[in-house]
C-alpha cells in the first residue's frame, strides 16, 4: 500500500513547486495539499503567530492525519512554531520546512547571512537557527537581511521590483556571511536568476531539503512497519 504525504500550504502558489518536487524524489508517495491562506494573512495582520493561529493549524494537521496522512508538511516558515508544538502533540510525523536546511546550515559556517521579506518570517527562523546551533554545540553569529518593500510590491503585482529590492539586499547586507539562509521558499527563484558568481557563498533553500527530509521519514516507517515493529 502505498504511503501518503500530506502538504500544508499558506499560499495557492507553493503546490506545484512541491509537487514537481515530491514526484522528482518520492514517486511512490500519494500526495494532497491542503491550502489556506489565512494562516499567514492574519500572522502579517497581527505581527506575530497567534495562539488562535496555532490551534487553526493543529486542527489542519489532525484533517491531514485523518484523510490518511503518514507524515505532514507544513510549507510555511512564518508559521514555523506552531509545526514545532504540533511535533509534540501529534504520534505521525509533522515535517517543518526549514527544519532540515537550519541544521545544514549550523553545520556550515559560524557566521550565517539569513534573508526574508517579511519580519514574522525571519525572526522565527533566526530562533530556529539558535535552536538547532544550540542543539549540535555550535557557536554562530546572524547576520539579518530584510528586504522590507519587496513582498507588499509581490502582493501588488509587481515582481520586477520585489526581485529587485531582494537581490539588492542579498548582495549589499550578506557579502561576508558563511552561508546564506533564504527564510521563504518562494526566494529561491531570485537567487537562481541572478548572475553567477552574484553571491560567492552556499545559499540554502527549505523547499528541496524539506522533502529530501519527508522521503527519509517515510522510509523510515516503511522500514519499521515491514519489520513488524509498532509505530
Amino acid at each position: 500500500m502505498a504511503q501518503t504525504l500530506a502538504l500544508i500550504h499558506t499560499s495557492p502558489t507553493l503546490t506545484p513547486v512541491f509537487r514537481a518536487l515530491c514526484a522528482a524524489e518520492m514517486s511512490d508517495v500519494e500526495v494532497f495539499h491542503m491550502v489556506d491562506e489565512s494562516l499567514i494573512q492574519d500572522t502579517i495582520r497581527a505581527g506575530r503567530l497567534r495562539g488562535i493561529t496555532i490551534r487553526r493549524l493543529l486542527d489542519q494537521i489532525a484533517s491531514a492525519e485523518a484523510a490518511g496522512a503518514d507524515a505532514v508538511m507544513v510549507t510555511c516558515s512564518s508559521i514555523g512554531p506552531g509545526v514545532s508544538l504540533a511535533q509534540s502533540l501529534f504520534e505521525l510525523p509533522v515535517i517543518r520546512i526549514d527544519e532540515a536546511m537550519a541544521e545544514k546550515a549550523v553545520r556550515m559556517g559560524r557566521r550565517i547571512g539569513v534573508a526574508a521579506t517579511l519580519r514574522t518570517t525571519l525572526e522565527p527562523t533566526i530562533e530556529l537557527l539558535k535552536t538547532k546551533a544550540s542543539q549540535y554545540g555550535c557557536m554562530v553569529e546572524i547576520v539579518e537581511s530584510l528586504s522590507e518593500g519587496a513582498f507588499e510590491a509581490l502582493l501588488a503585482g509587481d515582481v520586477l521590483t520585489h526581485d529587485r529590492i531582494l537581490a539588492e539586499k542579498l548582495i549589499r547586507d550578506l557579502y561576508d556571511v558563511d552561508v546564506i539562509v533564504l527564510a521563504q521558499a518562494s526566494m529561491a527563484r531570485v537567487v537562481n536568476e541572478m548572475p553567477a558568481e552574484t553571491l560567492k557563498v552556499p545559499v540554502l533553500s527549505s523547499p528541496e531539503l524539506a522533502v529530501r527530509r519527508a522521503k527519509d521519514i517515510l522510509r523510515g516507517i516503511r522500514e519499521t512497519e515491514l519489520a513488524g515493529v509498532p509505530r
